[in-house]
């Protein structure tokens, strides 16, 4: 996701400035700069500053001091241990030189900082305490006696042995300023289930420095920090030291105490349906789901199970009547006392159902094409939108509005998709927007409702997903969870701006019509607008504003030198937003845990969806579109939401939703694929799994708190501190040899992902291919990775222009993703090369037209009708010779040859005895149909396949047939862009399908 700022009128340069920075997504490195904040004049003799830092607030296991003398370089990160000094004390004496004082920050060692809200501590010299952000100059442990107690302590320590397995367990440790046991050091004796223990004499010591061992070489030394252990009783589990701890073997106090009674509950009615939302209840252990009770019709009672706090109830009787209570239930089987009654009034049942159905199948079998609908084909010019930004763009001078395509002209070429090959489109979001620029569909202001600058007379979103199906061919909603337009979300939350109609600002602010409501299409009268504002300021202090300083003037003044009013301009710090429906700050470090619940930019209000009316809105409102019948979500900045409010609330809604509409083999071919944008080459995104895409495949391995705030915490110092080397693995792409096993996606969370490392490495196919096979064991299953060479936000290796290799890597890029793992997905265009090299997107600082989001349409002028996937009749017009395009040829043909090779398109891999560059087997197998499916491929370059089954080959390239007798067969390099497919004929509906296709430029 990437979006490029509009500077708003007015808006301070230097704010404008540090915007354009955060939305452009720099990849920051590790908290903690990479220079000092200023310099200061050398100081006349060596100095040294000793640095306490106080730990009762953090807890941390060890600490490091990252630091920079004033004028000099930084130490390495992380930087030095600090050792013990006081209670409650760390500290490390650092020489400066001839500086004068040094920039610092904080860390445990393990990537978790604590750099002062992004800005470091400037720190003096002498004795200087840092506590809680505050910093001072004073020596804490004199008087306490920095020198240990006299008498002996003890130190009882509990080990957690119920993730690791150990059977038996050692304590290597060293009291503080002692030496170490010999290795692998005292045995524990056994607690009680999952618990060791053993209690050690620490002499004058205040703790203990300790690693754990199972005696034969395996050992959890905290991530190569160790730990520290104070005096007293400590529980570590899963390296979370707790000190302090009560006794973990106590007896468990049975769990007789009930979660609170669900509170504001609220029941709406929409036609024959009623959506119930609740806020979510408390318990000491843990609410594990909802009863909801419904009374009223002639059915009677019924009671239904929910995982979440919003329940639609559809299906129902017409003007009738009904009632509602919510009880929470535990773990224990606690149930809560009902909540208060809710009730809603059913209308009038709707003259015929809505026709939407998802079509339901294994959502690897479809390729999918990805159009901007607002830039790929304009069907109806009645609902053409410039915007403000129409002349300074230059897309005036183009007769280019931004929002030119729609539904009508999608439906129109829906056979020009289907004749390449593709069965299922990708569009962008759908939901009405709201900014200076959104025509991409990303500023979301009203979820409930389509845009009405998408939608013609016979050409309603319902229209084109019933269009689609028709054709056999799904559609992939783009979806956004995490944040709304800069002017909030209407029906949840939206701000009021200071405005004035001066002689400065009446150019911008609209009169106010209480009449008019926005829709995006529709003319405003008074101001001639179909963007028009006036709603969204006032002049007057509304009741209820939080804004600071309302509408008091600044010191800055715009471009154009007209004053600045303070709250002018949406943004999360000025106490605009509510808590309880955004977050609160801007993104400091987007690998920091401040990227999952602050601001991306001010044109992207960051919902706070820890929040149960957030939760509910949104669920409600994609609810409407599951119900319309699309075949899966692709989710906009997946990262940006904590795994765990995925997994608790918006999966298990969406399972929900399928479930009830359309049956449980709907709800489990339902694709939903996330953008986790991690846009480094290595496996785990800099070390972080809480950044990493194929994190977000998989369940939470432990419980957190019922606060999903609180868990989203929990989650990610946890999963920080595990770090990658405890990360689950699957072998649910792999082959065990020559055979399919049955996946294990027992552990799967529901979110599947855009395969980001191959995409970030497609500037060489080979390179994309070895980047993404180093990677599969990360993801539940690999086999569901959307792949795709570039998009709408960038091309391979980060670049800001359409890929521009060439069309020979074209091609071989496109053998390798039709054959290979994971589901192909082109990005409108690139079946011709539209706009290589060009810029993908610069905002309104240029014309669409010059960009990688110009309007595709005078391509597919004419006529065409598909008469199969990948096959076409005689076509006219311009699209005509779109069709002759070589790559166009070429992925018409992979699509044919991947729709008739199972193994190709659900088939697990394996290297294992092959010689190539690209080289691989596949193989598919389903008892219940009857299918097996097992194909042998090389892109490109020769290949040598051994241990083999023996058999009869037919390549569906050339049609070439080889016997294979002794598990071997030898295959010559076939070209750059060429491939082969060696399928095994097994006979009857197993049979190799040979030719496939005539010979074209590439496959041939």
């Amino acid at each position: 996701m990437r979006r490029t700022p509009v500077r708003l009128p007015g808006r301070p340069a230097a704010a404008a400035a540090v915007a354009a920075t955060v939305t452009l997504g720099l990849l920051t490195p590790a908290p903690g700069p990479s220079g000092p904040e200023s310099a200061v004049p050398a100081a006349a003799s060596e100095s040294t500053a000793t640095v306490f830092y106080y730990t009762k607030t953090r807890n941390w296991s060890a600490y490091r001091l990252h630091y920079a003398p004033d004028g000099g370089s930084w130490t390495t990160v992380p930087g030095v241990a600090m050792e013990a000094a006081c209670t409650d004390w760390v500290k490390k004496t650092v020489p400066l030189g001839s500086a004068s004082g040094l920039a610092a920050t904080f860390n445990d060692g393990s990537g978790v900082w604590d750099n002062n809200a992004g800005k470091n501590y400037a720190l003096g010299t002498g004795a200087i305490t840092v506590k809680d952000g505050v910093v001072a100059h004073s020596d804490p442990c004199a008087g306490t006696g920095t020198e240990p107690e006299e008498e002996a302590r003890t130190a009882s320590v509990y080990y957690s042995t119920a993730t690791i397995g150990w059977t038996t367990t050692n304590l290597h440790y060293r009291p503080a300023g002692g030496s170490w046991t010999t290795v692998p050091g005292v045995g524990m004796e056994p607690a009680c289930t999952g618990w060791v223990k053993k209690s050690v004499d620490l002499g004058s010591a205040s703790s203990v420095q300790a690693a754990f061992n199972n005696g034969n070489g395996v050992w959890d030394n905290n991530n190569g920090a160790d730990y520290t252990l104070p005096a007293g009783l400590t529980t570590v589990k899963d390296k979370k030291v707790t000190a302090g701890a009560g006794d973990p073997c106590a007896a468990a106090t049975p769990d007789t105490q009930a979660p609170t009674a669900p509170a504001k509950v609220s029941a709406s009615a929409d036609g024959v349906s009623v959506v119930l939302t609740w806020g979510p209840s408390t318990d000491d252990r843990g609410v594990t789901k909802y009863q909801v009770t419904r009374t009223g019709g002639t059915k009677g009672t019924a009671v239904t199970d929910v995982g979440s706090t919003v329940y639609s109830d559809t299906g129902l009787e017409a003007k009738t009547a009904y009632s509602y209570t919510v009880r929470a239930v535990d773990a224990a089987g606690n149930v809560s006392a009902a909540s208060a009654t809710a009730t809603a009034t059913t209308g009038e049942k709707p003259t015929a159902p809505a026709s939407g159905k998802p079509l339901g199948t294994d959502p690897r079998k479809d390729p999918i094409y990805f159009v901007l609908t607002a830039r790929f084909n304009d069907g109806d010019t009645a609902n053409n939108r410039g915007g403000s930004q129409h002349g300074k763009s230059g897309n005036a001078a183009n007769d280019d509005p931004m929002f030119r395509g729609d539904f009508k002209g999608l439906v129109d070429k829906l056979d020009y998709i289907k004749g390449l090959g593709m069965s299922a489109v990708w569009i962008t979001p759908v939901v009405l927007n709201r900014s200076d620029y959104d025509y991409h569909g990303y500023h979301g202001y009203d979820f409930y409702e389509v845009d009405s600058r998408l939608e013609s007379a016979g050409a309603s979103y319902q229209d084109l997903i019933d269009a689609a199906h028709a054709k056999g061919m799904k559609i992939y909603q783009d979806v956004v969870y995490n944040h709304s337009s800069r002017w909030g979300a209407k029906g949840l939350f939206a701000p009021k701006t200071y405005g004035v109609r001066d002689t400065q600002w009446s150019w911008y602010y609209d009169e106010k019509n209480d009449g008019f409501e926005y829709d995006g299409l529709t003319v405003e009268p008074k101001s001639g607008k179909s963007y028009y504002n006036g709603d969204l300021w006032s002049t007057a202090e509304p009741s209820g504003n939080t804004c600071v300083n309302w509408g008091t003037p600044t010191g800055s003044t715009s471009p154009e030198g007209y004053r600045i009013y303070n709250c002018q301009w949406p943004n999360p710090t000025s106490g605009m937003f509510p808590k309880a429906y955004y977050h609160n700050c801007w993104i400091g470090n987007w690998e920091g845990e401040d990227s999952r619940s602050c601001w991306l930019h001010d044109d992207l209000a960051d919902f706070n969806t820890e929040s149960a009316p957030v939760q509910n809105y949104l669920i409600g409102a994609y609810n409407k579109y599951i119900d319309m019948g699309v075949d899966g979500f692709r989710v906009d900045t997946a990262v940006h939401i904590p795994r765990t409010t995925w997994n608790r609330r918006f999966l298990p809604a969406i399972q929900e939703r399928v479930t009830q509409q359309f049956g449980t083999e709907a709800a489990k071919n339902f694709f939903v694929f996330g953008e986790v944008a991690a846009f480094v080459n290595d496996k785990w995104n800099r070390g972080s799994v809480n950044h990493s895409a194929q994190f977000y495949t998989w369940k939470e391995r432990r419980e957190y708190s019922p606060d999903d705030e609180k868990a989203a915490l929990e989650m990610y110092d946890y999963e920080q501190q595990q770090g990658t080397g405890s990360q689950p693995t699957s072998t649910n792409a792999f082959l065990n040899g020559n055979t399919y096993h049955a996946p294990d996606h027992s552990e799967f969370s529901g979110m599947n992902v855009i395969d980001m490392r191959m995409h970030m490495n497609f500037g060489d196919a080979a390179n994309a291919y070895n980047n993404g096979k180093d990677s599969d064991d990360s993801y539940n299953d690999a086999t569901y990775n959307v792949v795709y060479v570039d998009s709408h936000d960038y091309g391979p290796n980060k670049s800001s222009e359409r890929y521009a290799g060439g069309t020979d890597a074209w091609a071989e890029n496109m053998s390798l993703m039709w054959t290979f793992r994971g589901i192909p997905t082109l990005y409108y265009g690139s079946e011709i090369e539209f706009q290589a090299g060009k810029k993908i997107d610069c905002g309104p600082t240029c014309p669409l037209a010059t960009t990688g989001r110009a309007y595709y349409g005078a391509h597919l002028a004419g006529d065409v009708e598909a008469t199969d996937f990948g096959t076409v009749g005689p076509a006219t017009g311009a699209v005509a010779d779109t069709l002759a395009k070589p790559l166009v040829q070429h992925v018409q043909r992979l699509n044919r040859i991947r729709r008739a090779v199972p193994a190709l398109q659900m088939g697990q891999y394996s290297t294992e005895g092959i010689t190539g560059s690209m080289a691989y087997k596949r193989r598919y197998t389903d008892t219940a149909s009857g299918t097996d499916s097992f194909a042998l491929v090389t892109v490109s370059g020769g290949a040598t396949f051994t241990g083999v089954p023996n058999g009869t080959y037919k390549d569906a390239v050339t049609g070439d047939t080889q016997v294979v007798t002794g598990g071997t067969l030898a295959v010559p390099a076939p070209g750059k862009g060429n491939l082969r497919v060696y399928v095994l004929d097994l006979g009857g509906k197993n049979a190799a399908p040979g030719k496939i296709g005539a010979a074209g430029p590439y496959l041939k």
